[in-house]
């Protein structure tokens, strides 16, 4: 299997790269870095830091898009600490970015392989719109697009609509969830069902005493802290993590929906939504004659193997 992961690296993005660069028989052709939970450069720092805790160096690094296509960026430093690493004072990784824009990259790389690389999108998805704007094309040359984003009409963690992801560019997520790709979405609805690891899990990762444990465990302490103090939760949600997993192994998903996805890019309280239907809504025609009915146009993850999830974690620790 190859991959492209677009990602703004912290936190769980952290753990969902270590999946992917510790699984036998997966090859990460790059890494691409876009705005989001913390500063720019910084997310590029934590993936370098991240091939060199997994001894996968080379994997080439690329920069990206540094701001939303029409708002200011926004971060979510409050969650993973100013560093998106817990505040956890990591030394600077020997590896630097490589040369060329991420969505160059993405275009050159897909068009070169049609048909052979899966990208997984754990970040907004200004990357990956900038890149089908370039190429069309990829939209039917990338194997599959694995996006982490949105809720499945459930409670966002931005607004009460919206997931962070989406919110912090709904112009991007609005053309590359409308280009065409194959595409899986992991929610955060559906993060909140099956990406929560509990504290008895995340003991047990813990003593599994290697230094990737102990990388994990020390990475996760803000995430952890915020869903205990935030979000009463006990334990930590992962997300990215989750998306990874199922991306690699689609046995992990216990069930999914095909559906007809958008995203809201100007409603006052709703901006950055993703409208996704269900089985049980009414043909939309006949619920309103002036509405046309469109095809479904992603699958939905509705349930995950948790358990499934959380071996497939503690193998990448190891």
């Amino acid at each position: 299997m190859r991959l492209i992961i677009d990602t703004d690296t912290a936190g769980d993005d952290v753990f969902s790269l270590m999946l992917a660069l510790r699984r036998p028989g997966v090859t990460v052709d790059a890494i691409t870095i876009a705005h989001g939970n913390v500063g720019f450069e910084q997310h590029a720092e934590n993936a370098l830091v991240t091939l060199e805790m997994c001894e996968r160096s080379g994997v080439p690094v690329y920069l990206g898009a540094q701001r939303p296509f029409t708002r200011e960026p926004l971060d979510a430093a409050y969650v993973f600490g100013a560093d998106g690493m817990s505040d956890s004072d990591i030394p600077r990784a020997a590896q630097r970015p490589s040369p060329g824009h991420a969505a160059d990259e993405i275009v050159r790389r897909v068009m070169e392989a049609p048909g052979e690389i899966t990208l997984i999108a754990q970040a907004a998805l200004t990357n990956i719109a900038l890149a089908y704007l370039r190429e069309p094309r990829i939209a039917r040359a990338v194997k599959h697009l694995w996006i982490m984003g949105g809720t499945d009409n459930g409670v966002g963690n931005v607004t009460s609509a919206a997931e962070y992801n989406l919110y912090v560019d709904p112009e991007a997520a609005k053309i590359v969830i409308n280009a065409g790709f194959a595409m899986s979405i992991v929610t955060w609805t559906e993060t909140l069902r099956d990406g929560l690891l509990s504290l008895e899990q995340l003991a047990a990762l813990d003593a599994l005493g290697t230094p990737r444990a102990a990388f994990f465990t020390k990475v996760n302490r803000a995430s952890l802290a915020f869903a205990q103090e935030t979000q009463a939760l006990d334990g930590s949600l992962h997300p990215d993590a989750l998306t990874c997993a199922v991306a690699l192994d689609e046995r992990l998903i216990l069930e999914s929906e095909m559906a007809v996805v958008d995203v809201e890019t100007v409603g006052e309280l709703t901006r950055g939504y993703l409208s996704v239907s269900n089985h049980i809504l009414p043909d939309i025609e006949v619920a309103d004659p002036a509405l046309r009915r469109r095809p479904p146009n992603a699958r939905i993850i509705k349930r995950i193997d948790q358990q499934g999830f959380y071996n497939a974690l503690r193998d990448a620790l190891l």
